[in-house]
């Protein structure tokens, strides 16, 4: 059985262990339907021209997993960040871990969204929010009709939270091959502040497909800083589907660490509904193999005096690809808009690959808009001097690449993170860069 039958037959049993009385149940119901007529993203949608799930749709994934191994801090300690005080929600095989986790309803709700989805306290918020930014496209669609659990994260106005929250899922392989469809909430009203790391993580070498779906909400003057580790097992898949809408005078910064995994594609969505937002997108890959790297953005400037920034750097060695699509739409009103994007990439080997593909649709006349594209190997020349002062060649290659990435290293506000990145990009290098950030 191909994997949309076995998706679209499994869909009773899944409403057996539900309120399908509930309004969610509704738009569960209709994004199903969604599914059935688009089905799963193919190469001969232009979205999906230079990425194929062929061989990831091939495996028999198990839709609804088991509660999954035991896992022991001992066990996972390495994937979160401990040199600060954060808060955790945890996911093990799709269930949340409240042994791994550290949740709050004190003055913030960092929380589940079963919990979100289900109790009274929360309707308000699920009505005003809960799939309201998030385009019904393939695997949204997909997420949307079983959207059951995740993080669901709620800032009220005027709070600046005072330690950064983990989402962190793991997967155990106690299936031969997992589907986990995380489905995260994230509400910062006005005046109000935090910061947010994401990863997804394999304990084993069995075959894994994350199709995860994050909305967030930045009301006026609210900032919110994101960032996203993705530095996973060979045969970890994931598709990772993020919207954003901001509020006036509304700062929100994603950053994304591609550095692992099989085909990742991450779909990023900005839309600037208000004056004097700030949209800030960046970007490091680095990856090797036959690995596959898809980041695919856009922004949709529709009202004036907003700015958005872009920069994605890539290294690509042996047989890796990487697609860069980034796409910035300027509506007629948004006049006085400043736009920049930016891709830089470097192939290491003859055999890597790249396809960059960046887009501007302009429709206003007063408007700052650039875009750039490069596609190279490193400085010969700077190689050669960095030799002649002793430093060894794989260790000056090194060096150039990690100055090469710095300037999407430089953004990152919280020093932890920024180490945890340096330390993955000297590993990455398979080198020893000397210093820490």
């Amino acid at each position: 059985m191909e994997l949309k039958e076995k998706i679209l037959s499994s869909y009773v049993a899944f409403e057996n262990g539900i309120d399908i009385n509930s309004d969610v149940h509704e738009i569960r119901t209709q994004a199903l339907e969604t599914f059935e007529k688009l089905g799963f993203p193919t190469k001969k949608l232009e979205a999906w021209k230079y990425t194929s799930l062929n061989s990831v749709l091939k495996q028999d994934y198990s839709i609804f997993t088991n509660k999954g191994n035991a896992v022991e801090m001992a066990d996972v300690k390495q994937y979160f960040i401990h040199d600060i005080d954060t808060y955790k929600v945890v996911f093990i095989d799709g269930k949340y871990s409240s042994f791994l986790s550290q949740t709050t309803h004190d003055t913030i709700d960092v929380c589940l969204m079963s919990s979100a989805l289900n109790k009274a306290k929360y309707k308000p918020v699920i009505e005003n929010y809960f799939n309201k930014v998030a385009k019904q496209d393939n695997l949204t669609s997909l997420n949307t009709a079983f959207a059951t659990e995740g993080a669901y994260i709620h800032i009220p106005r005027n709070v600046e939270v005072e330690k950064p929250i983990q989402i962190i899922n793991f997967t155990t392989g106690s299936e031969a091959a997992t589907l986990v469809q995380p489905r995260n909430l994230i509400v910062v009203e006005e005046n109000a502040h935090v910061q947010i790391i994401e990863r997804n993580q394999s304990l084993t070498s069995n075959a894994v497909l994350s199709n995860i779906v994050t909305e967030v909400f930045a009301d006026r003057n609210a900032t919110v800083d994101y960032y996203k580790i993705q530095n996973d097992d060979e045969n970890a898949s994931l598709v990772d589907n993020t919207f954003v809408d901001q509020k006036s005078n509304s700062v929100v910064s994603v950053h994304t660490f591609s550095f692992g995994g099989n085909i990742t594609r991450n779909n990023l969505n900005f839309y600037q509904n208000g004056e004097h937002i700030d949209s800030i997108l960046k970007g490091i890959t680095i990856i090797e193999g036959k690995q596959h790297v898809d980041h695919h953005t856009l922004v949709h400037h529709i009202e004036p005096n907003c700015e958005s920034h872009q920069d994605y750097k890539g290294i690509f060695d042996d047989r890796s690809t990487g697609v860069f699509n980034g796409k910035v739409i300027v509506n007629k009103e948004a006049q006085k808009t400043n736009a920049y994007q930016q891709n830089n990439n470097v192939l290491i080997s003859d055999k890597a690959t790249i396809n960059a593909k960046p887009q501007l649709e302009i429709f206003a006349d007063d408007v700052k808009c650039s875009h750039g594209c490069t596609i190279g190997q490193l400085d010969t020349d700077a190689l050669f001097y960095m030799q002649q002062r002793g430093i060894p060649i794989k260790e000056g290659k090194a060096l150039l690449m990690y100055a090469f990435a710095n300037t999407v290293l430089e953004s990152v506000k919280i020093p932890e993170v920024k180490s945890r990145i340096t330390k993955l990009i000297a590993n990455k290098l398979g080198v020893n860069i000397g210093f820490d950030l």
